[in-house]
């Protein structure tokens, strides 16, 4: 079944065979794969396999499960993460990796958890696995087998039909490793201009110098390649790569392959935002004739057909798309489909949280992060007081850091292009107390302050809002509400800033039911009632009928397939975790019988016509009137005459 999500899940088809299926946000569903452990432990993906267009957005989804106590004790997930690849015993999270940076975010809450992929490239392909560590005693799980993602290029194929007989009429198709959408749901260009054609594949009589591109709809800035429909020379332009990540201060190549069938007037590369800015969208301009490139482009081209535009010392102002054009005689070729987006960024130290403050060192966890990645398989490169970590490859570094030490980062090959230095030892700290489970209505004290002399001033944000602190860096919760969960943010005047999430946990919320179909019920249909909580931990639910103490049902929602008379009556839910319970109010449900039907509606039948008639006797008491009215004014009008002839 195909759904319009994000990502898409297919099996393997070869080449020859026909698109069908959607990608990043088109998906097609092959069914749930639950990978069940022992006790309570499990995890479920919703697709076995996904399918996704290089460039696209994808989203990977499980749910799993563990056990609420084991021994007494209350089960609490401590870290969640996705892996594809294992470093001696560890599970290497695909957030800390330098191939991922920028692209990765987690989604995770109540026992469910989203991988989602951003700007995919064909070297994320992978089984995907999902694993929860838990304080409980070997409280450890991994859903395998996970999830296979192919990341898949689209490729537009031209078949020669009748190559004798009409050697201009051929067929094309759209093509993919992996299935995509429904057949009826691509775009087509001939010549980069959109033509009137939404099936995976068609013939047609084509020019000599023709070139076609496909795209699936919705998704136009991720076409295939442009081919061209004869063996010969065409008009077209190919870029190498539809999005590139640079660093800040370095150089980059951005190149396309390009031909035409008559000699070229002129060619250059130009980016539209330049040309909106300068008010000359219309009119492209040479990238090396604008000032803000000065110096720093320069166009190559070792071989014929083959442009490399080159960018030194590349600053965030450079990102944006570039774009390739000729002009011929008779031909200019514009920028209807995309061209190579740069994403230029620059890498920075963030501090993830302070784990100890001592008197001469701190214990920090620091993270390298960056808005992309050069593409490639990339590791971290940490350095320490300017010399190399080598046994650190991931954006996360966890040491003991003294006065003075600065930490920077970079990208393996990228040395020279490190982030700036930061001095975790100058770090503000946030800590809580009590430490351990906050539950609603008790007292916290947060504190935020700084660890340098002479002391600074520290700033305690949640969100936009500055909260006021004492002059020991303190801030009290005297009873501490669901509303204060979130993150807190200890910064100092100089910028530099930790953060620290606070759970608060309370009993469930006033429960609420809903009834579906609502209204009187027929004997033999079905109902389902749901009952919803907000609560943390989440809520488990049991169902229970009025004047009745065992329970009906268990579970967020009540299914009765086959209502009975003794069905009716009044039902509510109780909401329950480890921090308390709560009562839904009662909803009554009313069962009616097929003979209780019948009598209704001969009830209401004979309403009907005890109020008919009335009506009816009116209507007819009108209409007997009428006519002795018009016998009276007859016999006037004759009484009259007579007098006249008289």
């Amino acid at each position: 079944m195909c759904l319009n999500l994000s990502a898409a899940t297919a099996e393997r088809r070869t080449p020859a065979m026909r698109l069908k299926g959607a990608q990043a946000a088109i998906i097609c569903l092959l069914t749930l794969s639950a990978v069940q452990g022992q006790d309570g432990w499990s995890v479920t993906y919703t697709s076995t396999q996904i399918c996704a267009l290089k460039g696209s957005t994808v989203d990977i989804h499980c749910t799993y499960t563990y056990p609420s106590r084991v021994n007494g004790n209350v089960t609490v997930v401590e870290k969640a993460v996705w892996f594809t690849k294992m470093k001696g015993d560890e599970h290497v999270d695909v957030g800390t990796e330098a191939e991922f940076a920028g692209r990765v975010q987690y989604q995770c809450d109540n026992k469910d958890c989203t991988l989602r992929i951003t700007d995919l490239r064909e070297s994320d392909s992978a089984e995907y696995k999902f694993r929860f560590v838990t304080n409980q005693p070997g409280g450890k799980y991994s859903g395998s087998p996970g999830v296979t993602l192919s990341v898949t290029v689209l490729q537009a194929q031209v078949i020669k039909t009748w190559p004798t007989l009409y050697p201009t009429w051929k067929k094309v198709t759209c093509q993919s490793s992996c299935r995509l959408p429904d057949p009826h749901s691509y775009v087509w260009y001939q010549n980069e201009v959109n033509i009137d054609r939404k099936e995976s594949s068609f013939e047609e009589y084509f020019g000599d110098a023709d070139s076609i591109s496909c795209a699936v709809k919705g998704y136009e800035k991720l076409p295939s390649p442009s081919v061209c429909v004869d063996d010969q020379t065409c008009n077209r332009v190919s870029y190498t790569s539809r999005s590139i990540c640079a660093l800040k201060g370095s150089s980059v190549d951005i190149s396309c392959i390009y031909s035409h069938t008559h000699p070229a007037v002129s060619k250059f590369w130009f980016s539209p935002e330049r040309s909106h800015q300068q008010q000359h969208r219309s009119h492209p301009e040479d990238l090396r004739k604008d000032s803000h490139y000065a110096g720093r482009v320069e166009v190559i081209e070792t071989e014929r057909g083959r442009s490399t535009l080159r960018i030194r010392d590349l600053t965030e102002r450079d990102s944006a798309e570039y774009h390739f054009k000729f002009k011929t005689q008779s031909v200019e070729w514009k920028r209807s489909l995309p061209g190579t987006t740069l994403t230029v960024t620059a890498l920075q130290v963030k501090v993830s949280r302070i784990i100890s403050v001592h008197q001469t060192q701190t214990e920090a966890e620091l993270k390298c992060e960056s808005s992309c990645s050069p593409a490639g398989r990339l590791s971290y490169v940490w350095f320490k007081n300017g010399q190399k970590n080598t046994t650190q490859q991931t954006s996360a570094y966890t040491d003991y850091f003294n006065p003075g030490d600065n930490i920077s980062c970079a990208f393996s090959g990228y040395e020279d292009y490190r982030s700036p230095s930061v001095y975790p030892s100058k770090l503000p700290s946030v800590s809580v107390s009590p430490s351990g489970e906050i539950v609603e209505g008790s007292s916290v004290t947060l504190t935020c302050r700084t660890h340098v002399d002479p002391a600074a001033n520290s700033i305690l944000y949640k969100g936009n809002q500055t909260l006021p602190l004492t002059l020991e860096g303190i801030y009290h919760f005297t009873s501490i509400s669901s509303e204060d969960r979130g993150i807190y943010e200890c910064k100092t005047e100089d910028q530099l800033s930790v953060s620290l999430f606070i759970d608060v946990q309370y009993a469930p919320k006033l429960p609420s039911v809903s009834v579906s179909p609502s209204g009187e019920l027929v004997e033999g249909s079905s109902v389902t009632l749901t009952c919803s909580s907000d609560a943390n931990p989440a809520a488990n639910y049991t169902w229970y009928k009025e004047d009745d103490n065992s329970a009906k049902a268990s579970g967020q929602n009540f299914i009765i397939t086959d209502v009975r008379p003794e069905h009716s009556g009044s039902y509510y839910c109780e909401a329950q975790n480890t921090r308390g319970r709560h009562n839904s109010t009662s909803h009554h449900l009313t069962v009616v019988t097929g003979k209780s039907i019948i009598v209704q509606n001969i009830i209401r039948l004979t309403s009907v016509v005890l109020m008919l008639i009335p009506l009816l006797l009116v209507i007819l008491w009108m209409r007997k009137k009428k006519p002795l009215s018009s016998t009276a004014e007859s016999n006037e009008l004759m009484e009259t005459m007579e007098v006249r002839v008289r």
